[in-house]
C-alpha cells in the first residue's frame, strides 16, 4: 500500500515541541515522584538520566530541526550532466515506539519526539512494569499532542504483541534480545524497517596501568546507578591479576563512599523494578563466591551492590546479561586471555577499558566489535548527542541521538533533476563507435 501522507510543517512540529518543553517543566516534580513510586529512583538520577535528558533533546530539536529536515544537495555525476542532484528527507509515516522499564520516561519520549519531529505519526507503547511513569507519560503527551500525531497505548505484553502484528512504516524497540527477536520477526512480515536497541554482556577491562582509585570510582558509578538496570552498564570486569586485590579493595571503598555502610538506608540507591526481576537476580547469585554485598530485602526488592569473584563461565551469571547490581570480577594474565573471554559472548552494546597505557587502550577499542564505549570511564558515551548510540550484532542495529535521531525516522529520497538545455547523445542507441568514448569518459569519474 502506498497511501499519500501529508506531514505537519516543520513550523507546526516545532510549535508542539515548544508546548511539550513547557509542560515538561511544570510536570518535572510529578515525573520524579512517579519514578520514585515505581522503583525508588532517586530524584538526582531521575533528573539527570530522565527529565533533563529529554529537555536537552527537545532543545536540540528546536535549534536544528530546520537544517536536519531540509533537502540536501549533493555533487552531481558527470554522467548526468547537466543536472542538479539532491536528497529529499521524508517521514516514513506511522511509527511504533516500544519502550523499556529501566529508564521509562527518557527511553519512551526521546525516540517518540524524534519520530514526530521527523514528521511521522507516533504510537508509544510504554512498559507495564513502571505503571506510575506510564500514566504520567500518557497524561503529558495527551496535554500536548493530538492523538492522530502522538498517542500512548498502555498495557501488558499482550498489547505489545497485538501492536507489532499490525502494519507500521517503522518500529523502534528498546529492550531485551529475546523480545527484540520477536519484534524483528513480526516486522519482517511487512518488510518494516526497525531500530533495535538491545544490550549484552558489556566487558570492562582494567589494565595494570590504570589509576586504581579513580577507575574503581567510575566503575562503581556506571555499574550501580539505577541499581545496575542499565543496558550499557559494565556487566563484568576483567582485571589484570597483578592488581586484582588492590582493585577489589578500591571497589569496596567506593561503594561505601557512594551508598554508605548500609546501602538499604541510602536515599541514592534504586530498587529492582519488580519481584520477577528480583528473583531472577537471586537465581544468578546461587553458588557464587560473594566477596562483598549480597544483602537483600525481598519485600522492598532491595539487593545491595554485590561483588562476585571469579564466577564460572558456564554459570547463569556469566551466560546472560545481568541487568542488576551484581558485578563479577575475573582476572586475566595476558591479552590473549582477554580476547578468549570476550569471544565467548555476542557483540556487546558497550565496552570499557581503563588504562594509562595508550597503546593498550587503543588496541582494546579496535580489536573488538561493540556498539560504543569509553576509555577511562563508563556509560558516558550515552551523554554526547553528537555520538550515534546503538548496537551491533546481537546488541541491536540502528543508531540515534542528536541529528541521528531524526535521520533514522526519515527516508532519504534521491532525486536527479536533469536540465533540458543540453542532451548528450552518447548514451543513446545506436551504440556504434561509442564504447571507446564511454570508456575514456569513465576513467575520469
Amino acid at each position: 500500500m502506498n497511501i499519500p501522507f501529508t506531514p505537519l510543517s516543520v513550523a507546526e512540529r516545532k510549535t508542539y515541541l515548544r508546548r511539550l518543553a513547557l509542560e515538561l517543566e511544570l510536570a518535572e516534580s510529578s515525573i520524579c515522584a512517579a519514578l520514585a513510586q515505581d522503583f525508588k529512583k532517586p530524584t538526582f538520577e531521575a533528573v539527570l538520566t530522565e527529565t533533563q535528558y529529554v529537555k536537552s533533546a527537545l532543545k536540540d530539536l528546536l535549534c536544528n530541526l530546520n537544517s536536519w529536515t531540509k533537502p540536501k544537495w549533493v555533487w552531481p555525476s558527470l554522467l548526468n550532466f547537466p543536472s542538479v542532484d539532491y536528497l529529499i528527507k521524508e517521514p516514513y509515516g506511522a511509527v511504533l515506539v516500544i519502550s523499556p522499564w529501566n529508564y521509562p520516561f527518557q527511553l519512551a519520549l526521546c525516540p517518540a519526539i524524534a519520530a514526530f519531529a521527523a514528521g511521522n505519526r507516533v504510537t508509544v507503547k510504554p512498559s507495564e512494569h513502571t505503571p506510575a511513569t506510564s500514566i504520567i507519560l500518557a497524561e503529558l503527551i495527551g496535554r500536548v499532542f493530538p492523538k492522530e500525531w502522538i498517542q500512548v497505548i498502555p498495557g501488558d505484553a499482550t498489547v505489545a504483541q497485538q501492536l507489532i502484528l499490525q502494519r507500521w512504516d517503522y518500529i523502534f524497540f528498546t529492550g531485551s534480545l529475546a523480545v527484540g527477536k520477536i519484534v524483528a520477526q513480526a516486522a519482517a512480515q511487512h518488510l518494516t524497517p526497525t531500530t533495535l536497541e538491545l544490550g549484552g554482556k558489556n566487558p570492562c577491562i582494567v589494565h595494570h596501568s590504570a589509576e586504581i582509585p579513580l577507575t574503581a570510582k567510575r566503575i562503581v558509578w556506571g555499574k550501580f546507578i539505577n541499581a545496575g538496570q542499565t543496558c550499557i552498564a559494565p556487566d563484568y570486569v576483567l582485571v589484570d591479576h597483578k592488581i586484582k586485590a588492590q582493585f577489589i579493595q578500591a571497589l569496596q571503598n567506593e561503594i561505601k563512599k557512594a551508598y554508605g555502610s548500609n546501602p538499604e538506608l541510602s536515599p541514592d540507591y534504586t530498587r529492582i523494578v519488580n519481584a520477577a526481576h528480583f528473583n531472577r537476580l537471586m537465581g544468578l547469585l546461587e553458588n557464587q563466591k560473594i566477596i562483598f554485598g549480597g544483602n537483600v530485602n525481598a519485600a522492598d526488592r532491595y539487593l545491595s551492590p554485590t561483588l562476585v569473584e571469579e564466577p564460572e563461565y558456564t554459570s547463569p551469571l556469566m551466560q546472560e546479561e545481568i541487568f542488576g547490581p551484581i558485578l563479577p570480577i575475573l582476572s586475566y594474565q595476558s591479552e590473549s586471555e582477554i580476547a578468549s573471554i570476550i569471544a565467548r559472548y555476542e557483540k556487546p552494546l558497550a565496552l570499557y577499558v581503563f588504562a594509562t597505557d595508550h597503546k593498550f587502550s587503543q588496541q582494546m577499542t579496535t580489536q573488538f566489535s561493540f556498539g560504543g564505549g569509553c576509555i577511562n570511564d563508563t556509560v558516558s558515551q550515552f551523554n554526547n548527542k553528537r555520538l550515534p548510540f546503538g548496537g551491533v550484532g546481537h546488541s541491536g542495529y540502528g543508531a540515534y541521538h542528536g541529528k541521528y535521531s531524526v535521520a533514522i525516522f526519515m527516508h532519504h529520497k534521491s532525486i536527479v533533476h536533469k536540465s533540458n538545455w543540453l542532451d548528450l547523445p552518447l548514451r543513446y542507441a545506436p551504440y556504434k563507435n561509442k564504447l571507446v568514448w564511454v570508456q575514456k569518459l569513465l576513467r575520469w569519474l
